[in-house]
């Protein structure tokens, strides 16, 4: 099912979770795409350099889902899993979370590792602050001046965000529409005749 907007987070948080001497430390990044996750994990991991395990999982792009998990030697579904299934119960997307082991010397068996997982990813969420935000489209509006009240009436009706704005021979703008209101505003848009809509890009 397609969603026109969707939850996350743009600041870094931490969550912790100890049992049996073992020190389980969570840390949340805000992601956009499999290059930001390298970066962020390569960050950690140097920080973090001395413990034993650098379990992770992501989620990103809302409009075409990609997710991934790591167990990085633990055994098999019992951290990545967990830290996943973390990300989908709170609905984030564009979220990647790594959660660094230090071995206490006692086993946790499998139950206690998936609760430990599950526990330090949870506060980590916890302690970040979730926002929505809308799934988007951008456009570029070039027309000519005498449409200029048309195209800006359609842009206040809509509640549409402009971008930027330019004028040489014919004016152009640049907009920001939001999913769930784009058919309606495209329709409008064309509708006035001498209008050139182009689609840049979608966020």
């Amino acid at each position: 099912m397609e969603i026109s907007e969707y939850k996350t987070f743009t600041i870094c948080s931490e969550g912790y979770y100890k049992d049996k001497g073992s020190k389980f430390i969570a840390v949340a990044y805000y992601v956009e795409s499999e290059k930001e996750v390298k970066e962020a994990l390569l960050i950690t991991k140097k920080k973090y350099h001395d413990a034993r395990h650098h379990c992770y999982a992501y989620r990103i792009n809302p409009k075409s889902e990609v997710s991934r998990s790591s167990d990085d030697g633990e055994p098999s579904g019992t951290a990545g899993k967990p830290i996943l299934n973390q990300i989908l119960s709170f609905e984030l997307y564009n979220v990647l979370i790594i959660v660094v082991r230090y071995f206490g010397g006692t086993k946790l068996g499998v139950s206690g590792l998936i609760l430990a997982y599950k526990s330090a990813t949870r506060d980590a969420i916890q302690e970040s602050k979730i926002v929505s935000r809308h799934i988007t489209s951008q456009l570029e509006l070039n027309f000519e001046y005498h449409l200029m009240n048309q195209v800006m009436r359609v842009i206040k009706e809509e509640n549409i965000k402009i971008i930027s704005q330019d004028y040489d021979n014919n004016y152009k703008i640049k907009v920001e529409i939001k999913k769930n209101t784009k058919n309606i505003a495209l329709l409008k848009f064309e509708k006035i005749r001498g209008v050139t809509i182009t689609l840049l890009k979608n966020k």
